[in-house]
């Protein structure tokens, strides 16, 4: 078994969405890890956070991505920090691996710096914003099969980008 498509990006960049809508078009399973981690802990990904460390968040993700990868067969949404682990970046080497990108106006538009986003919190939401964009784009390049860039696009046509660039 193996997902059709993982999904990976930024916050913002409409990973759950763009999955559900794909999952839907291609009459395919939806399966997001950051509810699987939600469902694992038992509390929300914030107060996993919180309560525990984002080095226990990121060591359950890591186990809930290569769960994920074996298990399921459709649309894989990813947690926006799941290519910070190396050995999931390996893992995303077999797949076809979709990058929804954001720039970081529309990315801080679309959050609205929500407090439900633990690494968005603090006192200055937009430079850890850029900082995590800057960070984290090489990565989601090294692991991605097709880039979208969704700044100005709907939902429908990132979907359709995206079929379109990975093909059926």
């Amino acid at each position: 078994m193996s997902p059709r498509f993982v999904v990976v990006g930024p916050p913002g960049a409409g990973k759950t969405t763009i999955s559900e809508l794909l999952a839907a078009r291609l009459a395919l399973p939806f399966r997001d890890v950051d509810a699987d981690i939600v469902e694992l802990a038992g509390k929300p990904i914030s107060d996993i956070f919180t309560d525990d460390g984002e080095p226990v968040f990121r060591a359950m993700e890591e186990e809930a991505v290569a769960k994920a990868l074996v298990e399921h067969e459709g649309v894989l949404a990813l947690g926006g920090g799941a290519v910070l682990s190396a050995k999931t970046r390996e893992l995303l080497q077999h797949h076809h691996v979709v990058f929804l990108n954001v720039g970081m106006a529309e990315g801080v538009r679309r959050t609205g710096l929500a407090s439900n986003r633990p690494l968005l919190t603090g006192i200055n939401p937009r430079a850890t914003f850029k900082a995590l964009l800057d960070a984290r784009l090489p990565l989601y390049r090294e692991v991605a099969t097709v880039e979208v860039l969704t700044d100005s696009l709907t939902p429908d046509e990132v979907a359709d980008a995206v079929i379109e660039g990975v093909g059926r």
